[in-house]
C-alpha cells in the first residue's frame, strides 16, 4: 500500500531464524501505515558480522522530497488545445514580460500587451527580450490598461486576462465595476491550485483573493466555481471532496462559519450544489490529515482526503495558502473564475512552473467556456 510524505509509519523487525554455520540471520519485517494497515511485509536474509561493529553516524545533508511534478502533467494536457488569446495588463517590468514569454514558449497563450508603450518597450530592453512581433495596445496608465483588457474580453477578442505589473485590487476593481462587463450569474471568486509536497494530491484553496467575508449564498457560488475547476484538472470521474473549514468540527451558534458549513452540506444533499461531496464544519487538521481523523474518531467521506478547502473568509484562506507556500514549500497557481473569461493572477514570487500552471488553468477554463461546460 502507498505511504505518503509526512506520514508516520511503524516498522517492526523480528529475528525469525539463525543459521550458525555461516552467520546467516533471517528477519521478519513489517511496516504499518497510519491506519494500521500493512504497507510492506517480507523477509530479509543477511550475513551477520562475527564481531561487533561500531560506526560514527555520517554527517548527511538535509534532503527534501517531493512528488512528481503534478503541474507538468496538466500543462502537457494543454498541448492538444489551442493557445489562449490573452490580454496582458500593464506588463511594464522585466519579470512580467518574462512570464509572458515563458507561457508563449509553452504554447499556452497568444499574448496581447496592453499598457504604456514606452514603459513596455523599456522593460523588454532591460530584459533583452524581442517583442516586436507582439500586438501592443497603448494606454496611458495601468487603470486604462485594465479597462481595455475588459473591453477586449467583452468583445471576445481575447479569451483570458493576465495580470502584469498591476495590483490585484486595481485589476479586479475594474473587472467588478465595469458594466456591461465580465459578470455572469455566478459570484466572482479566486482559486489557488496548490502542489503541496507533503500532501498526496493537488489541493484547491478558495477564496484567498476576492471575497472578503462571503455570505452563505456567496460561499455556495465560490464552492460551485471550485468544483467546476476541479472537474477540469481531475484525472478521473469521481466527485471532488469539499471540506468546509471552521475553527471546530462542532456546530456552534456563536461561530457563523459552522452554521454556514452545515447549511452548505444540506444544500448539497438537496442538489443545490451538485457534482461533489461536501462535509463541514471541519477544522483544517481534519480536512487533510488521516491521523487527525482517526484520533478524533470522525466518520466522513471527505475528512483526511479533501480535494477542495473552502475557507470561511479571505483572511483564513490567504493565510493557509501563504503558510503552505512559504513554510511548506508548496506552489500556488492562481486563477479567477465566475467571469466570462478566466483571469490569471500571478505573483513576482511565483516560480516558472507556477506561472505556467496558472496559464494552463486558463487554457482549460477558456476551452470549457467555449464548449459551454461552465454555466
Amino acid at each position: 500500500k502507498p505511504v505518503r510524505l509526512g506520514e508516520t509509519v511503524t516498522i517492526t523487525i523480528t529475528v525469525k531464524e539463525k543459521r550458525p554455520p555461516k552467520n546467516v540471520v533471517v528477519f521478519d519485517c513489517q511496516c504499518l501505515n497510519n491506519l494500521g494497515e500493512v504497507a510492506i511485509s517480507g523477509s530479509a536474509i543477511v550475513i551477520a558480522p562475527a564481531t561487533k561493529i561500531r560506526c560514527e553516524r555520517p554527517d548527511l545533508p538535509d534532503i527534501n522530497l517531493r512528488y512528481n511534478d503534478r503541474y507538468r502533467a496538466i500543462i502537457n494536457e494543454c498541448a492538444s488545445l489551442a493557445p489562449c488569446r490573452t490580454a496582458i495588463v500593464h506588463p511594464v517590468t522585466a519579470d512580467a514580460l518574462l512570464a509572458v514569454i515563458e507561457a508563449q514558449d509553452e504554447k499556452l497563450i497568444e499574448p496581447i500587451l496592453i499598457g504604456p508603450e514606452d514603459k513596455i518597450k523599456n522593460a523588454a530592453k532591460e530584459a533583452n527580450l524581442e517583442i516586436s512581433n507582439y500586438r501592443l495596445v497603448a494606454t496611458e496608465h495601468s487603470h486604462a490598461a485594465a479597462a481595455k483588457a475588459v473591453e477586449l474580453a467583452v468583445d471576445r477578442e481575447v479569451n483570458a486576462i493576465m495580470k502584469g505589473s498591476i495590483s490585484t485590487d486595481e485589476l479586479m476593481s475594474v473587472v467588478v465595476r465595469t458594466k456591461p462587463g465580465l459578470h455572469t450569474d455566478r459570484r466572482i471568486s479566486h482559486c489557488y491550485v496548490m502542489d503541496v509536497p507533503t500532501y498526496h494530491k493537488l489541493l484547491i484553496i478558495t477564496d484567498a483573493a476576492i471575497n472578503i467575508s462571503p455570505t452563505l449564498e456567496e460561499k455556495a457560488d465560490i464552492c460551485r466555481n471550485a468544483i467546476d475547476l476541479w472537474s477540469l484538472i481531475a484525472n478521473d470521474a469521481s466527485k471532488p471532496k469539499v471540506a468546509i473549514l471552521a475553527a471546530t468540527e462542532k456546530i456552534n451558534p456563536n461561530i457563523q462559519a459552522t452554521i454556514d458549513a452545515a447549511c452548505l452540506c444540506k444544500m448539497a444533499e438537496r442538489d443545490q450544489i451538485s457534482s461533489a461531496l461536501l462535509d463541514g464544519p471541519l477544522a483544517l487538521d481534519l480536512a487533510i490529515s488521516q491521523e487527525a481523523v482517526l484520533t478524533k474518531n470522525i466518520v466522513s467521506s471527505v475528512a483526511g482526503d479533501a480535494d477542495i478547502l473552502l475557507a470561511p473568509d479571505i483572511n483564513s484562506a490567504n493565510m493557509i495558502a501563504k503558510q503552505l507556500t512559504f513554510l511548506g514549500g508548496a506552489n500556488a497557481a492562481g486563477i479567477v473564475l465566475g467571469t466570462k473569461v478566466p483571469i490569471i493572477l500571478t505573483s513576482r514570487a511565483d516560480s516558472v512552473r507556477t506561472r505556467l500552471m496558472s496559464c494552463a488553468l486558463a487554457v482549460l477554463v477558456s476551452d470549457a467556456y467555449n464548449k459551454r461546460f461552465l454555466k
